[in-house]
């Protein structure tokens, strides 16, 4: 009889607490460890014979591991390092000591009253569409030519704050960064560091709740300013691959500070998708005119099986293409084959630094994708660039052959 009401009265307490709310806010650390592995095969398959050390090469493009977690309800954070050797032709001095290089490392409070998210550390800057997304979500091998390391920045150290309408379809970001901290040597010694400024708002007119997001539009605008910590300036660029010779280049140029503008555009309309940005930048030169650069590109994607490219209306940072999905991963059994999800692709990629007499740069890209599952895919890509007179080596046409495995967890 007494265990019988001893049980009663503990099963009465255990419903008890179960119907208590839960202190999400006491909640520990939740870690989880991935990494990240691509593969790049890279042939030059027709160089111009002006443009010099057009090599084929293999390299890890990219060999990574991060840990990211979340934990006392509103907190998050990552770690992200590299594990990939240099890249040639920017490698360090010798007899200097070289270290895995710093991507991400941040810390991030979210749900703040009126403020949204609050994120400090090494991050994505906010600002263009493609920069934000992140390599494995991307399209093509590389990022655009006006994109990575021309008008966006990079990752850089500072602080930013995210913020999004209660439907997330209206966001908007600020932050403020040091100008141009290298990811092998997080440190500046100097007593002028330089910033940067960055804005971002994005804004989706149509999004189809009911297929989440298989029809969709989005657009945006953003503006970047730099206060150079040394009075410099530089657009080059590559072809869209990760190593070789730079194609065109405006050399150095002094200026106290530059300021860039963008603008963003994509559509989804179910397996297809158009995406495209526009970015004018001017630099504020110390002695000589008033000069502007710009550039922009162009891309569409059909996926032959059916699926479409996942929109994040609010994700990592900020608006910004995620993960696509198969809706059939590769397999092979007995009796039943997979093939996974084929993505056929098309790029216009244009720079153009006449007014520093660099001249211009345009290329057009071909290729497909290949995925496996939603986190192992085969990249081709038709690289085809070619440049003006005025460009660094004069007008010059190519073809270059890219491959890639990608693989991630």
């Amino acid at each position: 009889m007494r265990q019988n009401q001893a049980d009663g009265k503990q099963r009465a307490d255990d419903a008890v607490k179960a119907l208590e709310p839960i202190d999400r806010f006491r909640e520990k650390w939740k870690v989880k460890v991935g990494g990240h592995v691509q593969l790049d095969f890279i042939t030059w398959a027709n160089a111009a014979p002006s443009i010099p050390d057009t090599q084929n090469y293999f390299e890890f493009r990219r060999l990574r591991l991060l840990a990211d977690g979340t934990g006392y309800g509103v907190y998050d954070f990552r770690l992200q390092m590299t594990l990939e050797p240099e890249t040639v032709g920017e490698t360090q001095p010798l007899g200097t000591v070289s270290t895995p290089d710093v991507k991400d490392a941040y810390f991030s409070v979210n749900e703040i009253p009126w403020l949204g998210r609050f994120r400090i550390g090494n991050f994505f800057v906010p600002f263009g569409l493609e920069q934000v997304t992140n390599d494995t979500n991307n399209v093509f091998l590389e990022r655009s030519i006006p994109t990575q390391g021309v008008f966006c920045a990079d990752r850089e150290v500072g602080i930013a704050f995210y913020n999004c309408s209660e439907n997330e379809r209206i966001t908007w970001t600020t932050g403020t960064f040091i100008d141009n901290i290298t990811d092998s040597l997080k440190e500046r010694i100097d007593d002028n560091q330089g910033y940067r400024l960055a804005g971002r708002a994005t804004w989706i007119p149509y999004y189809d709740e009911p297929s989440n997001g298989r029809y969709m539009m989005h657009l945006g605008a953003g503006i970047l300013h730099t206060d150079d910590h040394d009075d410099r300036v530089r657009y080059r660029a590559r072809p869209q691959i990760h190593e070789g010779p730079r194609i065109i280049d405006s050399g150095t140029l002094e200026a106290s500070s530059f300021t860039t503008g963008n603008l963003e555009w994509a559509l989804v309309m179910g397996p297809v998708t158009f995406q495209a940005e526009a970015f004018l930048s001017q630099p504020h030169l110390i002695n000589g005119p008033t000069t502007t650069v710009n550039g922009c590109y162009f891309h569409g994607s059909y996926f032959v099986t059916g699926e479409n490219r996942i929109f994040q209306k609010f994700g990592q940072h900020g608006a910004q293409f995620g993960r696509n999905e198969p809706f059939s991963n590769l397999f092979v059994v007995p009796g039943e084959i997979s093939w996974g999800a084929l993505e056929l692709k098309s790029r216009w990629s244009h720079l153009d630094l006449s007014q520093t007499a660099a001249g211009q740069y345009n290329d057009i890209t071909v290729g497909f994708n290949w995925y496996w599952s939603d986190r192992v895919r085969w990249m081709f890509d038709w690289i085809h660039p070619y440049t003006s007179a005025d460009a660094i080596y004069g007008e010059t046409s190519s073809d270059i052959l890219a491959m890639r495995f990608d693989f991630n967890w």
